[in-house]
């Protein structure tokens, strides 16, 4: 385990105040405080100590070249969430409780048992349900996309804010093979007016990598992907900025809409 130091330490608490009171802090007080992944995530998992509250499930980011590129990276990162975070669509958002969302179009999948790191994506693709969602990156740093370091990315929970969900059908149900999960298409609307539209191929080629990618990575970590667990799996689409309206996202393949109310 990753021991932090008194000023890792302090910036673990100043994450969780900032998250707790929507205060947001200035990434030139906590820059280089953090300089590589382990210490990263170790400071996350203190953040979530700090929340006292079980790990509900998780958000992938950096799931293209093209976010990649921005965070200067060339893996995907993970961060983590709890139960309040995972919310039903329709949802109505309070914009107030937020400090500058994002909005991401994404497919969702929830273990229906435990994932283990030996599972094949076909192993994955019969554990699983999986639905479209609409996930809302936020993060406790002013001015923060697309600018914050990687480390403060990862530190701060992957920018976690919440993810809104459809309806939840088994994985092998809703699709034929794995491979057909590389091509949902989504259309997403802000007030009836098409803005974006993505593909599922745009998350590692495929979603069910980024969950392989997450379950293998926690394992290395001595964690586990647990039944009832749930992760947005990466965005189709560069994310535009969360601001008051109706948000729509509509998928093909059965998965219907999905939908955020931002007042």
């Amino acid at each position: 385990m990753t021991e932090l130091n008194t000023k890792q330490e302090e910036f673990a608490k100043a994450l969780f105040t900032a998250y707790d009171t929507n205060t947001p802090l200035k990434e030139d007080d906590w820059k280089d405080v953090v300089t590589d992944d382990d210490t990263a995530y170790a400071v996350q998992d203190e953040v979530m100590k700090l929340k006292g509250k079980e790990t509900a499930g998780y958000k992938v980011s950096l799931t293209s070249k093209q976010t990649q590129d921005m965070f200067d990276a060339d893996s995907p990162l993970y961060g983590q969430q709890v139960a309040e975070r995972f919310l039903q669509s329709p949802a109505d958002v309070d914009l107030s409780t937020l400090n500058e969302p994002l909005l991401e179009v994404e497919l969702a999948f929830r273990a229906k048992e435990d994932l283990k790191p030996t599972d094949s994506l076909d192993d994955l693709f019969h554990k699983v349900t999986v639905a479209g969602d609409l996930e809302l990156p936020d993060a406790r740093f002013v001015d923060w996309f697309p600018d914050l370091g990687k480390y403060n990315v990862m530190s701060d929970c992957a920018v976690g804010g919440l993810v809104v969900y459809g309806e939840e059908r088994d994985a092998d149900k809703a699709f034929d093979s794995v491979d057909d999960a590389a091509k949902v298409h989504a259309d997403l609307y802000k007030d009836g007016e098409k803005l974006k539209d993505g593909e599922s191929s745009e998350v590692l080629g495929n979603p069910f990598k980024s969950l392989q990618w997450l379950v293998k990575k926690l394992d290395e970590q001595g964690k586990t992907f647990s039944k009832g667990q749930m992760v947005s799996s990466g965005t189709f689409v560069l994310p535009p900025k969360l601001t008051a309206g109706e948000w729509e996202v509509k998928f093909d393949q059965g998965f219907g809409n999905v939908v955020v109310n931002a007042k």
